[in-house]
C-alpha cells in the first residue's frame, strides 16, 4: 500500500514539473483589420447596389448608383443658359472685330496723312481729323469690350455650376475603394440614401494583424521588423504562421480584460501589431498567440 502511494506521488510530482516547465507564449491578443464603412456621398434613391456580405471585391469596381436624374436635367438646364450667354458674348465679339478692321484702316490713313503733311501735302486739320478717327474708334473697342466682360464673368460661372454638377454626378455612382471581403451591408436598391449614410462594410483580410500586449521586461527583446511566430487554435493543436512586428506602443496601458487574469488586468502593457499573411484562415477577432 505504501508502495502504491509512493508511485501516485512520484507521477503527481512529475506531471507538476512537467506543467510548471511548460513554455508560454510571450502575448497574447486578437487578430484585427482595417475596415472602411463606404457611405453615399449623394442624397437620391438607391437605383442598384451589387453587394453581398462575403463577396470578394475589387478597388475601383462601381457597386452601386443613386437617382441622378435631377441633376441631369440641372446641368441641361445650365447648358442652355452657357449656349444663350455664349450668343451674347459672340454677338460683341463681333462688334469688336468689326471696329478693329475700321481701326486697321484709320490707322493706315492716319499714316498716309501724316506723310503728306510732313511733305506739306496736307494740312494740319486734315492730320488731326485723322488721329481723332484713330482715338475715337479706340476708345469704342475699350468700351464695348467692358460689355463684354460681365458676359464672361457670368459664363465662368456658369462652368463652374456645372464642374459642380458633374461632380455630385460622379460621387453618385458607387465606387469601391479597397480590394477585400464586404463584411456587413447596411442598404438595399430602393432606399432613399443621404449624404454620410452607410452602405457597406468592407476590409483587406488578404493580411491580419494580431494586437498583443507585453511587458515592460520584454521591451528590449523586441523591435520593428522582428520575424516572430505566430499560433492559433487548430483542432486538438496549434497553427503556426510567420509574423512580422510592424508596430510598438511607445505609451503603456492597463492590460484589456479579455487578454489577461484578473490578476493581471492591473499591470501595465504594450500594446504590440505583428503582421501574418492570412491563408483564409484567420478571421477578425480570433484570439491568437506571439511567440519569439
Amino acid at each position: 500500500m505504501k508502495t502504491i502511494k509512493t508511485i501516485i506521488s512520484i507521477s503527481f510530482l512529475s506531471l507538476l514539473l512537467a506543467c510548471n516547465n511548460e513554455e508560454k507564449a510571450d502575448g497574447y491578443g486578437n487578430f484585427e483589420a482595417t475596415e472602411i464603412t463606404v457611405s453615399a456621398e449623394a442624397k437620391g434613391r438607391l437605383q442598384f447596389l451589387k453587394v453581398e456580405e462575403g463577396q470578394l471585391l475589387k478597388k475601383g469596381e462601381t457597386l452601386g448608383l443613386i437617382d441622378t436624374l435631377q441633376l441631369f436635367l440641372t446641368k441641361q438646364q445650365l447648358l442652355a443658359k452657357k449656349a444663350t450667354i455664349a450668343s451674347k458674348s459672340g454677338g460683341v465679339l463681333t462688334q469688336i472685330d468689326v471696329l478693329k478692321e475700321e481701326l486697321k484702316n484709320a490707322k493706315t490713313e492716319q499714316q498716309r496723312v501724316q506723310n503728306m503733311f510732313s511733305e506739306n501735302a496736307a494740312t494740319e486739320q486734315q492730320l488731326d481729323r485723322a488721329n481723332s478717327q484713330v482715338e475715337v474708334l479706340q476708345k469704342k473697342i475699350k468700351n464695348v469690350e467692358s460689355q463684354n466682360a460681365p458676359i464672361v464673368q457670368e459664363g465662368k460661372a456658369i462652368d463652374a455650376q456645372i464642374d459642380q454638377i458633374e461632380d455630385q454626378i460622379t460621387k453618385s455612382k458607387i465606387t469601391n475603394p479597397i480590394s477585400g471581403i464586404v463584411l456587413t451591408k447596411y442598404a438595399e436598391p430602393g432606399e432613399i440614401a443621404s449624404f454620410g449614410k452607410p452602405l457597406y462594410k468592407i476590409a483587406d483580410l488578404s493580411q491580419m494583424e494580431l494586437r498583443v500586449y507585453i511587458s515592460e521586461t520584454q521591451l528590449s527583446n523586441m523591435k520593428i521588423g522582428q520575424e516572430v511566430t505566430v499560433k492559433v487554435d487548430s483542432g486538438n493543436g496549434m497553427k503556426d504562421y510567420k509574423g512580422e512586428i510592424n508596430w510598438i506602443s511607445s505609451t503603456a496601458e492597463f492590460t484589456p480584460k479579455i487578454i489577461q487574469t484578473k490578476e493581471e488586468r492591473v499591470n501595465l502593457v504594450y500594446a504590440v501589431k505583428v503582421v501574418v499573411e492570412n491563408d483564409g484562415s484567420l478571421k477578425i477577432g480570433m484570439p491568437g498567440e506571439m511567440w519569439m
